[in-house]
């Protein structure tokens, strides 16, 4: 069936998650999207995809 979703689909490509980073950690995040004229996501999605990817 075209409609069936896999295990390997979302039914939406962006989900919202909550997490809590130490102050410093979240202060370099800061200063690396403003240098980059980038979002927090985007820095924190390209963050953990890199580190993602190294683990395979």
């Amino acid at each position: 069936m075209e409609n069936e979703i896999t295990r390997n689909e979302c039914t939406d490509p962006t989900e919202s998650m909550t997490i809590e980073l130490p102050c410093a950690m979240i202060e370099r995040v800061q200063k690396l999207a403003a240098e980059k004229n980038t979002s927090l996501s985007n820095v924190l999605i390209e963050a953990l995809d890199s580190f993602l990817r190294n683990q395979e």
